[in-house]
């Protein structure tokens, strides 16, 4: 997608007019460029770090329709949640896949079993898809033998999904590229360019890429649209607007599968406060969240996990699955994401809506809240209000409806014959479109098996390195194929083997991959890593 000399091709066209420019390289900028592209605009999208590094590769990895918002009332967002995770589950097989759940039911919850019945009722009428089903304590433990049977009085079966977050991302600017859309990873927007009247017309932007010289450029389009996430409301301070969101903190813990192995996820209230927390398989480990607290600290794209968060969910934990015996040492990483919601001053984070809002203010358009499965109704809501200001280039006839197809149609014929397990072929289908047949090509001998105690295999390095718009070292472990997650001490321990294969494909010197490779370490170390 992104091969040799891809940066320095996208600089060179820049001064073109754009349509739109998209501030932002999260889920709602990587849905805006695909819906522009698709409608025939010309768009870019500049992502001051790496594409999906923010809030967009550290969410809980849930394609969910919120079955937690209806006790809040918000009744709209959660139907048009579920009917976007059945979409997604339909139309993005291999990287959207179905996550049974087990709502597990004590004496002493929030809420009692026949409310969350009656909520599960309803979360499925939504869908218009009955999968829910209870059971008593006897048969929830033959379900998962780990749960605590101390006042454990049953609980209910349903259905949500689960993805790779950050690979969503990356798929949905890949064929927004393919369809004529540009993106530029590590180019920030340092000033928003406004005519004599104050109305903004576009961006200087700066390369901050290594090789890029720091080169500069002044940008313009018909409409700015700022799609910056937790950070939108600093590029709205700049035409003098006032801070309307609030940024909550949500954690989580990664246990190697052997030690917490679920085949489902598993759903309690935490006995301190008595919001729902999870753990459930995801990629061949298992993950658990989430905290919801108030993000003090100043905003770095990397956040780290605080000892408070990290007590909160060992809780939780301890308390659902005694009989593991769970203790700080068995946990094999963190990741923490700062997500942007609308500030109403609730007391409770987890109180605040969810629903994405739209502000038009002097020429920049700013798209906040939502959550990541309804990225497309985001998009499409930006795009028309897009078309309300700049009808000259955006006709109603111009822009999709609702009908048309997420990600784009990828059919298992057109991958080579190497003999790959269909579930793979899948797998790779999912995640790389219609480049999933060039992931396969390029494997060296040995390549196309699976790192070990992960589902990834040696060939998508390669094609990461290759492919992929990488910059540095993280963008490779933490974003592409998530080594850093999956692996103990962030992949480190295999990196002799990571090295050989990734290192002339990057054309990295070894002093600068030394750089790269010291710069990882100090970053997982600080914020992925827990100091037991």
């Amino acid at each position: 997608m992104w091969e040799k000399g891809w940066r320095d091709r996208t600089w060179s066209i820049l001064d073109s007019k754009w349509d739109l420019i998209v501030i932002g390289g999260g889920i709602t900028g990587a849905g805006i460029l695909r819906e522009g592209a698709r409608a025939g605009l010309r768009v870019l999208l500049v992502e001051a770090d790496d594409f999906a590094s923010g809030t967009s590769s550290r969410s809980s990895k849930l394609v969910h329709g919120g079955f937690r918002y209806l006790k809040n009332a918000q009744f709209k967002l959660t139907f048009e949640s579920v009917r976007e995770r059945e979409r997604l589950l339909k139309e993005g097989r291999g990287l959207i896949s179905p996550l049974g759940f087990l709502m597990a039911s004590y004496q002493g919850d929030p809420l009692p079993r026949w409310m969350c019945g009656a909520g599960l009722m309803l979360y499925d009428l939504l869908a218009f898809k009955w999968g829910h089903r209870y059971y008593d304590a006897f048969d929830m433990r033959e379900l998962c033998p780990f749960l605590n049977e101390e006042g454990l009085l049953g609980g209910y079966r349903y259905f949500d999904a689960q993805t790779d977050d950050a690979q969503l991302v990356l798929r949905l600017i890949q064929e927004a590229v393919h369809e004529g859309g540009a993106a530029l990873n590590y180019t920030r927007v340092t000033r928003l360019l406004r005519k004599n009247s104050g109305k903004v017309c576009g961006a200087l932007i700066k390369d901050l890429a290594p090789g890029g010289c720091e080169r500069e450029a002044e940008i313009q389009a018909e409409l700015i649209i700022n799609a910056a996430g937790a950070w939108a409301d600093e590029l709205r301070a700049q035409i003098g607007a006032k801070s309307r969101l609030r940024k909550l903190r949500g954690s989580h813990l990664i246990f190697p599968a052997g030690r917490l192995p679920l085949t489902r996820s598993v759903s309690i209230w935490h006995p301190q406060d008595g919001r729902p927390v999870f753990a459930f398989p995801w990629e061949g480990v298992t993950l658990v969240g989430t905290t919801d607290v108030d993000h003090k600290p100043n905003l770095k794209t990397d956040p780290a996990i605080s000892s408070e968060e990290v007590d909160y969910l060992m809780t939780a934990i301890q308390c659902t699955f005694p009989d593991l015996d769970l203790r700080l040492d068995d946990v094999q990483a963190t990741f923490s994401g700062v997500r942007p919601v609308i500030n109403t001053g609730k007391l409770d984070p987890s109180k605040e809506s969810r629903e994405h809002v739209l502000w038009y203010e002097n020429g920049l358009l700013t798209v906040a809240g939502g959550k990541l499965t309804t990225f497309r109704l985001m998009a499409l809501s930006v795009l028309k209000a897009a078309a309300r200001q700049i009808p000259h280039r955006i006709s109603k006839t111009a822009l999709h409806n609702a009908k048309e197809r997420v990600l784009d149609p990828v059919s298992l014929e057109t991958l080579p014959g190497e003999g790959l397990h269909k579930a793979l072929q899948m797998r790779l289908v999912g995640r790389y479109g219609v480049d999933a047949a060039a992931v396969i090509r390029i494997a060296h001998p040995g390549e196309l098996e699976r790192i070990p105690k992960t589902p990834v295999l040696w060939a998508e390095l390669r094609w990461a390195a290759r492919a992929e718009g990488i910059v540095h070292l993280d963008d490779l472990l933490l974003r592409r194929v998530r080594l850093g997650l999956l692996l103990p001490n962030g992949g480190l321990d295999l990196i002799d083997r990571i090295r050989p294969i990734v290192q002339p494909e990057l054309e990295w010197e070894d002093e600068r991959w030394d750089q790269e490779l010291k710069e990882y370490t100090q970053l997982w170390k600080k914020c992925y890593d827990f100091e037991h």
